[in-house]
């Protein structure tokens, strides 16, 4: 008696999994549509059918009927292997994230009152950065009287932007934000 009572669990909760872990995938008796257009193990189209007849065939090959496109119209179910269908959508998008690139802010900050060696110090840097492919942020901070003159320091960021030209563009103008100052400078494309 408990052997039937731990099976109807572990089913009831392999049921749950399947609906939680995949919001719109149902496969076979889940698949509540009159008409779907059904493709087969090898990818040909076997035409629009009744749902009784597509699952007919899914049995008759020993897999499952999966729903892979249900805002179409009749609703795409594809005859396959749930698990080997599932791995496939999970190594297709485990590819796809390896083959982007991922762009990071590198920020810069100095003062108003920066020496002219210090700035070709910073400038240096910021080429490292922008050769990598990564935007630099670069910040001014204004602190208690040099708050007065924060305009009188716009020159240092466009001095940046004239020395970096060659391989960078500003992608963010010089901007006051509070006591900062910022600009944002990307690679040239």
């Amino acid at each position: 008696m408990v052997c039937c009572a731990q099976t109807f669990f572990h089913v009831l909760r392999r049921d749950k999994a399947i609906n939680n872990n995949n919001n719109d995938l149902f496969i076979n008796e889940q698949i509540r549509d009159r008409e779907v257009r059904v493709i087969g193990e090898n990818g040909e189209q076997l035409g629009v059918m009744p749902i009784q007849e597509a699952m007919r065939l899914a049995e008759e090959a020993g897999v499952d009927l999966v729903k892979i496109a249900p805002t179409a119209n009749p609703p795409v179910c594809k005859i396959v292997d749930y698990g080997k269908y599932k791995y496939e959508q999970l190594r297709k998008a485990k590819e796809a994230k390896k083959k982007q690139k991922i762009v990071d802010i590198k920020e810069i900050r100095m003062s108003p009152n920066i020496d002219t060696n210090d700035l070709n110090t910073k400038i240096n840097a910021a080429r490292k950065f922008l050769s990598k492919g990564n935007r630099v942020k670069f910040t001014i901070r204004f602190r208690g009287r040099e708050m007065a003159h924060m305009g009188a320091s716009v020159h240092i960021l466009t001095d940046i932007a004239e020395q970096l030209q060659d391989i960078a563009v500003v992608e963010k103008e010089p901007r006051t934000e509070g006591r900062f100052m910022n600009m944002i400078m990307a690679e040239k494309r």
